[in-house]
């Protein structure tokens, strides 16, 4: 990657918080840095490794928010007071990188592809000897009826041209304790005889 000829302030907190970041075991996903005020607001987004099974928990977000404060304040980078924001990417994300498809085996994707096509589906497996996903994909089923699943898809993640994670509402059921009416909210609840 080339090195903009004047690197802007995002750039300049990046080059500051990457190596504290990485020490930490954790990606640098993205840096802003806005105005608000008379301050500036930095935002740092961090992510987990491909082979990091364990997630991004609250833990490490406070350690690391430890570990980029520290090395802002040593730098000097942040000229006044700032605000210092350090989050998950969210699932809004978009799918960009080989390691964001390996954490999102097992959750439904839409894939637009390079020739035009799309595909929505299951995302299954993450082949990484050629740069593959394997995707299962499910059609919703007409009112009552359970979704179509079609044979399972391999697509070369050069030929993806975006993804995203869907958010999937269907493996909600039960939860102990607590009965229908409970989950349908107050109303419904209301309107219950005992």
């Amino acid at each position: 990657m080339v090195a903009p000829a004047h690197p802007t302030h995002a750039d300049r907190v990046r080059h500051v918080v990457e190596p504290a970041v990485v020490a930490g075991g954790l990606v640098l996903e993205d840096v802003t840095v806005r105005k608000a005020g008379p301050r500036s607001v930095v935002e740092v987004v961090l992510d987990v490794t491909e082979d990091d099974e364990g997630g991004l928990d609250l833990d490490r977000v406070a350690e690391a928010t430890r570990a980029v404060s520290d090395a802002l304040d040593a730098a000097d980078v942040i000229v006044g007071e700032y605000t210092l924001d350090v989050m998950s990417p969210g699932v809004d994300r978009p799918l960009t990188e080989r390691r964001h498809f390996t954490h999102a085996v097992g959750r439904l994707v839409t894939v637009s592809l390079a020739d035009g096509g799309s595909l929505a589906g299951r995302l299954t497996e993450v082949d990484r000897s050629d740069d593959a996903i394997v995707v299962v994909p499910v059609t919703p089923g007409l009112k009552g009826r359970k979704p179509v699943v079609g044979a399972p898809v391999r697509v070369p993640l050069s030929d993806v041209r975006h993804a995203h994670v869907e958010v999937d509402l269907s493996g909600i059921g039960p939860v102990d304790g607590v009965d229908d009416d409970e989950m349908a909210g107050p109303d419904a609840a209301a309107g219950k005889e005992s």
